[in-house]
């Protein structure tokens, strides 16, 4: 299974469809152009897909809802958790300004202190 992001006219994911490998062949070869031109006749028009994939293949992440999709560095990217909090370019993940506690602890992050709290 192929899966796909349904994106709003901002590029941000609204919903995650899958499509069976099948609808994305073009002579035996899987093409998302195919898989997009399914989903735009399956949706009745609707015209804004991208593929996503499990495993982080394509466009760094699986693209979840209220992801955006960012054409610039072909890649989903997640809600920035906090506005302190910086992208990694490599991975368009977000990350704190202070590392994780290393330790057998559980915290979580406090805006106001930029800090973890146990």
């Amino acid at each position: 299974m192929a899966h796909f992001a349904k994106l709003d006219e901002s590029n941000v994911v609204i919903e995650v469809h899958c499509v069976h490998n099948n609808e994305l062949l073009v002579n035996n070869v899987e093409s998302e152009a195919q898989g997009i031109a399914f989903l735009v006749m399956w949706s009745g028009g609707y015209p804004f897909w991208k593929q996503t994939s499990y495993n982080g293949n394509i466009r760094k992440n699986y693209a979840g809802i209220g992801f955006a999709y960012d054409e610039s560095r072909d890649a989903f990217i997640p809600p920035q958790p906090f506005p302190s909090w910086t992208l990694v370019e490599e991975t368009c993940q977000w990350t704190a300004p202070v590392a994780y506690p290393n330790d057998e602890n559980r915290y979580t992050w406090d805006e106001n202190t930029l800090s973890w709290i146990k």
